[in-house]
């Protein structure tokens, strides 16, 4: 089998460890690395004394006009766009990585860029023909053209199968009519990939990408919305009324939406990670300095265990999310074809770390942390959008569990009968991961090979770490087998079932990129080099371990059913019911 067209972590559910899919940990291009640093050099004496103004702007609700064209003249439109259209080129690696660079000093303006480049005009990256790319990459690359991604409506978010925007073909043209919600860079956009249903040969209405521009006549833009955090980021409702649009601009196939959706989606989502990563790094510098500055009964804060605690574990998870973030990137610009699995792994990871890292980093700031003349509030409202956004976490824990299962039932021929066919519409409720989901879980791994069962190209520094891993992967094919055969056909409705199995599926594969990560660095610069490194890995291996026997011993010995009764009376009484008086 071509090794391009295997999952690591669909593979990893059968008990086979494809330890050439991760090992050696992926370097970013020379070239690649010479760009990010100019980009870099270029940020920080831009961004770095603008700390002021990016708290007026989140105030406000809005980046100036002026400022927008500043991130025009700095190139942050251009990112991924190719050369010979005016872009940079970057690979998804190098994007990662500038986004990250970006949201170090604001997360509106990295969510604008990420908007831009990882989702908005990812579609004509990825399914344009040359003459649309033609036309429209070199005004995107620009910025005079800003791009926008509209999917969502008021009745379709994660369940996307359910929208009711609709394209009619009239003649050489199709007809949009529809509302689309919360699309980012709604209000500064000229350029949109839109979805809409259009009529599918059954009957069924299936899914249609579209390339709109602003200059059509029909389009129009609702207020800004007033928003929690990355509050100086445009985003609005986008309406559509009679809109004339020519074929064309249709994006991919005719009925393809959902596979164009979903491309987009998972492609993009290194571009998200990067943005995690920069938060956590800016708030762990911020974290660091105000514990050695402040001092509390005599000394700094900072020589305290439990502010040592805090900062620990935050350079923990912020190493092992640059892990998963960089290894995910790195199997798509290897050429790797199945990495959806493991790029919604990375999503849930990152933003959770990212959402942590801010609440202790607001912690340690204490008083100050809580008011506005200080970053740490506004990062910590910034922050809690990444696991709602480009997936939600629940919808995508349901698809990483999911897909394992379905691909672990085809194997367990004594009760094939009874879970063939689960997955065809129960899981459409699930929307814009159903279609992708159904067609990536047709592709079986085999029965598991002895000989993958454990790890033979890691250095024997690492060997304790290595067994670990190796006896946690033992434990997530017995979780996924055990499952499934308990549940059969009701497995769509266990969601507390498939959430520990995908919390044991994240953790797995997290801890396999900081093994290959750890064992890259020891080997190009040796283990003592590499020691605080080593120090991080058994941190990690150790919180792993715990997490993923807490989950497994769930699957049998839990309080699921007196959980569910307690919401149930809940939503009954649409309240709480017990007082004092």
């Amino acid at each position: 089998m071509d090794k391009k067209t295997v999952s690591f972590m669909r593979s990893l559910c059968m008990g086979q460890i494809e330890e050439e899919i991760i090992i050696p940990y992926p370097k970013m291009k020379e070239s690649d690395r010479e760009t990010l640093k100019g980009v870099s050099d270029s940020l920080s004496s831009w961004l770095k004394d603008k700390g002021q103004e990016f708290r007026k702007f989140d105030r406000a609700g809005e980046l100036p006009p002026e400022f927008v064209d500043e991130m025009k003249q700095f190139g942050l439109f251009s990112l991924v766009i190719p050369e010979e259209h005016g872009g940079m080129g970057l690979s998804s690696a190098a994007y990662s990585r500038a986004l990250q660079e970006v949201s170090k000093y604001d997360g509106s303006v990295a969510v604008t860029v990420g908007a831009h480049s990882s989702i908005g005009m990812r579609g004509l990256l990825l399914f344009g023909t040359d003459e649309q790319k033609k036309k429209w990459f070199p005004k995107l690359a620009s910025g005079e053209m800003i791009a926008a991604f509209c999917l969502t409506e008021p009745g379709a978010g994660s369940d996307a199968a359910s929208i009711k925007t609709h394209a009619v073909r009239d003649g050489d043209d199709w007809v949009i009519n529809g509302n689309k919600l919360w699309i980012t860079n709604g209000g500064i956009a000229s350029f949109f990939t839109v979805f809409a249903k259009t009529g599918g040969s059954d009957g069924k209405g299936h899914m249609t990408a579209f390339i709109v521009t602003k200059d059509m006549p029909g389009i129009s833009i609702g207020p800004h919305e007033d928003k929690m955090g990355i509050r100086a980021s445009s985003t609005t409702t986008v309406h559509f009324d009679n809109v004339r649009v020519p074929a064309f601009n249709v994006l991919g196939e005719v009925d393809k939406g959902f596979k164009v959706a979903m491309k987009i989606l998972n492609n993009g989502r290194t571009g998200l990670g990067g943005g995690c990563i920069g938060g956590m790094k800016r708030v762990i510098e911020m974290s660091a300095k105000q514990a050695k500055e402040r001092v509390q009964f005599g000394k700094p804060i900072a020589e305290y265990g439990l502010m040592k605690q805090k900062l620990g574990h935050m350079i923990v998870e912020c190493y092992a999310t640059e892990s998963v973030v960089n290894m995910v990137a790195g199997l798509m610009d290897q050429g790797y074809e199945d990495y959806a699995v493991e790029a919604a792994i990375s999503k849930v990871f990152a933003s959770e770390c990212l959402w942590r890292t801010s609440d202790e980093a607001l912690q340690i700031a204490a008083g100050n942390g809580y008011m506005c003349e200080f970053p740490y509030e506004r990062a910590l409202r910034d922050a809690r959008i990444n696991r709602i956004f480009e997936g939600t976490n629940d919808i995508l824990r349901l698809f990483i569990a999911l897909t394992a299962m379905n691909d672990v039932g085809k194997q367990l021929k004594e009760v094939a009968s009874s879970v063939e066919g689960i997955f065809n519409d129960p899981i459409k409720g699930f929307g814009v991961i159903s279609e992708y989901a159904m067609k990536r879980m047709s592709q079986a791994t085999g029965f598991v090979n002895r000989k993958k069962s454990s790890f033979s190209k890691l250095d024997p520094v690492l060997k304790e770490q290595a067994l670990i891993f190796e006896e946690e992967t033992k434990d997530l094919a017995a979780a996924a087998d055990r499952i499934i055969r308990k549940h059969g056909r009701n497995i769509i409705g266990k969601q507390f079932a498939t959430k520990r199995l995908a919390d044991i599926m994240i953790d797995l594969f997290v801890h396999s990129c900081v093994l290959s990560r750890v064992n890259q660095s020891i080997q190009d610069n040796g283990a003592k080099a590499a020691a605080k490194e080593i120090e991080i890995l058994q941190v990690f291996s150790g919180q792993v371990r715990r997490r993923v026997r807490g989950n497994f011993n769930k699957i049998d010995n839990n309080d699921d059913e007196l959980i569910k009764s307690l919401a149930d009376h809940a939503f009954e009484n649409e309240k709480y019911i017990w007082d004092n008086i």
